[in-house]
């Protein structure tokens, strides 16, 4: 393939990369004309494949490739200053620059799409005025509106119970404000965020004299869960008798219809621990996009340390951008043996202290998941980060010798990450890998501090809370066969990596790789 362009054709080859054989005739026609569509993309508006002579084995081209078309200047015509400047436009862009016909579809994209959020759906975006001298064009941009559209009302079509007052504070679409294109298109991947509606098509609107009425087509979700295991145990103590253990879960979701949900976990699974989790979720606070969210964590090991830590959060919700949250925390923990124990401490503090962490930090959470429940493709991500003051509070009962040698007040940071992403194998098999990992940093750890990890909840394969560790990361491979919409066996592989920690503060080793192996059944009833 040899390309004449006069002067210009071995710089013509390579800045528009032109190969110098191709396999056939039909490639060479191909490669001839993205030749002239970038030339033309490029501001050289009149280019053209003028002759094409055949060869045995080369086809000659000749190409006009002429002058490069520029902007004398473009203009605002009748457009509002706030309108142009929000859809990227500067006079000083389009002012002797050239006339990519891209730049300015581009241009009237973005002004389209201002005037689409702004209640003017109908819209148009052209040239006027245009005067053109040799090779340079000028004009002005010039905006028809068309009518103004408001938003009417929010139509429920579905089995769903939950309200539109909630729906139309939760999407931010209200009766009476400038139609939004962009609210929307944000509705259906905001109603796949909530965990008690099933989103049976993309929402609809219809326009009707100056008025756009949204419908979503919701069913209502089963996303409510109770389910308890209580036990009894001989009680170890020398009282005899007996004592319950167990597993408690309740979690209630879309409360009265309105997004509220509040949710409670009971644990106790040996007879020294027992832990206690409570939540309860606001969301549309005030009417607002923000969903203000408190929860509450209870850990008693009996005869060593109690530890609460409540918590408040606020957080916005996004389309685009996923959730962001900000959140402050309390850590109390305080020592449960008797004063007749600690009296006979004398050569170091005990591996429990009495102490108390107030901090604050950020979250950040993205959902790209085609099912909240039972995912078949898709992303999740979540990352948190916090920073604040621990404070250790000497205990009576201890020596106060023993406190010379630790740090009273130090600054604590802490970090979590979760990353999970699903592959679909076929209509009914599904791939997850996840990575996920918490660290703690201070200058010192008791272990009343440290992240507790092992159970199904953390680490399958080990006892409930065997490990003690400052910081861990575990990765996952997962396959799940599903036998049915909302059911799955799986088989998974958990590897951790950690340091894990001694009852007398001691590490076991300098770093821990505990596998876990298994397989399980998972399904709604």
């Amino acid at each position: 393939l040899k390309v004449e362009a006069g002067a210009t054709s071995r710089a013509l080859g390579r800045r528009y990369h032109l190969p110098a054989t191709v396999a056939d005739s039909l490639t060479a026609l191909r490669t001839v004309r993205e030749l002239v569509l970038d030339l033309q993309a490029d501001a050289y508006l009149l280019a053209s494949a003028d002759k094409m002579h055949w060869g045995r084995d080369t086809v000659r081209v000749q190409v006009y490739v002429g002058e490069q078309f520029r902007w004398a200047y473009l203009r605002n015509g009748n457009l509002g200053d706030g309108l142009l400047t929000r859809a990227g436009y500067r006079e000083k862009f389009f002012r002797r620059a050239p006339w990519r016909p891209a730049d300015w579809a581009a241009l009237q994209e973005r002004i389209l799409t201002e005037a689409e959020n702004q209640g003017y759906p109908f819209a148009t975006v052209g040239l006027d005025s245009v005067r053109l001298e040799g090779r340079d064009i000028a004009g002005r941009v010039v905006l028809k509106r068309g009518p103004a559209v408001a938003f009417d009302s929010i139509e429920v079509i579905g089995t769903s119970k939950t309200k539109k007052r909630f729906l139309t504070k939760y999407l931010q679409i209200f009766p009476g404000a400038p139609y939004s294109q962009q609210r929307l298109d944000a509705a259906a991947v905001l109603l796949r965020q909530l965990p008690y509606v099933r989103l049976r098509a993309e929402p609809e609107v219809r326009f009707a004299r100056g008025r756009a009425r949204v419908y979503l087509l919701l069913d209502e979700r089963s996303s409510n869960q109770f389910d308890a295991i209580v036990g009894l145990l001989p009680n170890p103590g020398t009282g005899g008798g007996f004592q319950f253990t167990g597993d408690v879960n309740i979690n209630l979701r879309n409360l009265r219809g309105g997004g509220k949900q509040i949710g409670l976990q009971w644990r106790k699974v040996d007879a020294a621990t027992q832990s206690l989790d409570a939540n309860y979720l606001h969301p549309n606070f005030f009417g607002t996009p923000l969903e203000v969210g408190t929860t509450f964590n209870l850990y008693k090991q009996s005869g060593n340390y109690l530890t609460i830590r409540p918590r408040v959060q606020v957080t916005y919700p996004t389309a685009r951008a996923g959730r962001l949250t900000f959140f402050a925390e309390q850590l109390s923990s305080r020592l449960l043996l008797d004063s007749l124990a600690y009296t006979q401490v004398s050569t170091a503090l005990p591996p429990y202290v009495d102490s108390e962490t107030n901090s604050y930090g950020l979250a950040y959470s993205r959902i790209n998941l085609d099912d909240l429940f039972f995912p078949h493709r898709g992303l999740f991500v979540t990352v948190q980060g916090g920073a604040g003051t621990k404070t250790i509070r000497r205990n009576a009962s201890i020596s106060e010798a023993l406190y010379s040698n630790v740090n009273l007040r130090t600054t604590q940071y802490s970090f979590s990450a979760r990353a999970e992403r699903y592959w679909a194998l076929g209509r009914q098999s599904v791939v997850l890998a996840r990575l996920r990992g918490e660290g703690l940093f201070n200058q010192q750890y008791f272990l009343n501090d440290l992240f507790r990890l092992g159970g199904l909840n953390s680490l399958r394969g080990f006892s409930e809370n065997q490990f003690y560790t400052n910081a861990y990361g575990v990765g996952t491979v997962e396959f799940r066969q599903f036998t049915g919409p909302e059911g799955y066996v799986f088989l998974f592989v958990d590897q951790a990596v950690l340091q894990a920690y001694q009852s007398d503060l001691t590490l076991s080793r300098s770093l821990d790789q505990p596998t876990g192996l298994g397989t399980g059944i998972s399904f709604r009833t």
